[in-house]
C-alpha cells in the first residue's frame, strides 16, 4: 500500500506514522454522508488503526455556482468532523480544513465528485494478513475464491454492517497488489427457475462499486451475475447451510 512516512522525534523514542486517506460521499445537494458511506465509515473505523485525523477536504459536483458549492463543501467538512467526534476518532488540534467546492478536475460520474476526503495517520507497523488476503494474493489465474462473511439484506444488493471486515480485506489486497485483476461473481440460492430480479448481478456490482469508491481502478475489475446456474449444492437446497453456500460472492483471478 502506497504510503508517506513521517518521523516523529521524541525525547526517548521515535515513532513512524503513515499518512492515508478515506473518502466519504454525499447525495446531491446534501451535507450529510449518504447511507452507504456511513456503512463504509463504520467499517473503516473498525478495521483501521487510526492515530489522528490531520486534514479534511470538501468537494462538490459541477451543479450550481462557485460560491454556493464552496459553502456546501464547508458544511460537508463540518458534518464529517461531527461524525468523527461522535465516533471518538482522534483529530489533531490544528487540523486543516480545505473547502475546494467544484474547482478541481471533476470525474464524469457526478456521484464521485460529491465527497469529503479524510487524511489521517496510523502507525506503519505491518498488520497480520487475513486468510482472504493471502488466498487472493497467492491464487493462480482462473482460480475462484469465495468472499466469506459477505451478507446482504433479503433480496437486496445492500451489504449488512458485519460484511465490512471482508470488504476491507479485499480492498487491502487490491491496493497492495496493483497488477491484480479480478472478476466479481454473484450467485444466489433457492430459486429453481431463474434470478428474476437479477439480484446476483446487483450484488456483484455492489462489491465492484465499493472498490471504485475506494479508488481501485475500474479497468482492473469486472462483475457478473450467475443467478442459480452454478450452485455448489443442488436446488432446492436441503437446509440453510446448503442455501448459504449457494448464496455467495466469489472473486475470479483474471491477472495476478
Amino acid at each position: 500500500m502506497k504510503t508517506i512516512a513521517f518521523l516523529i522525534l521524541g525525547f526517548f523514542t521515535s515513532i513512524c506514522f503513515a499518512q492515508k486517506q478515506f473518502e466519504v460521499f454525499f447525495d446531491f445537494n446534501k451535507d450529510f454522508p449518504n447511507q452507504q458511506s456511513i456503512l463504509d465509515f463504520n467499517g473503516w473505523k473498525a478495521t483501521s488503526n487510526i492515530n489522528e485525523v490531520i486534514r479534511i477536504e470538501g468537494y462538490c459536483d459541477s451543479v450550481d455556482t462557485k460560491n454556493y458549492n464552496k459553502k456546501l463543501a464547508e458544511r460537508r467538512i463540518e458534518s464529517v468532523l461531527k461524525l468523527l467526534k461522535s465516533s471518538s476518532v482522534a483529530i489533531t488540534k490544528d487540523i486543516k480544513k480545505i473547502a475546494v467546492g467544484k474547482d478541481f478536475e471533476q470525474s464524469q460520474v457526478q456521484e464521485e465528485n460529491r465527497k469529503v476526503i479524510i487524511y489521517y495517520t496510523e502507525p506503519s507497523l505491518e498488520k497480520p494478513r487475513s486468510v482472504l488476503y493471502e488466498s487472493i494474493k497467492n491464487a493462480k489465474v482462473g482460480e475462484r475464491i469465495k468472499l466469506s462473511n459477505i451478507y446482504f439484506y433479503n433480496n437486496s444488493a445492500r451489504t449488512v454492517s458485519k460484511s465490512q471486515t471482508t470488504l476491507y480485506d479485499l480492498l487491502c489486497v487490491m491496493e497492495d497488489n496493483p497488477k491484480l485483476k479480478i472478476e466479481i461473481q454473484g450467485h444466489i440460492c433457492c430459486q429453481i427457475e431463474t434470478d428474476i430480479n437479477d439480484v446476483s448481478t446487483a450484488r456483484a456490482k455492489a462489491i465492484y462499486n465499493f472498490l471504485i469508491r475506494n479508488k481501485i481502478d475500474r479497468t482492473r475489475m469486472s462483475y457478473k451475475g450467475f443467478g442459480t446456474t452454478r450452485p455448489i449444492y443442488p436446488i432446492p437446497e436441503k437446509n440453510e447451510i446448503e442455501a448459504n453456500e449457494n448464496r455467495r460472492v466469489e472473486i475470479m483471478i483474471v491477472e495476478n
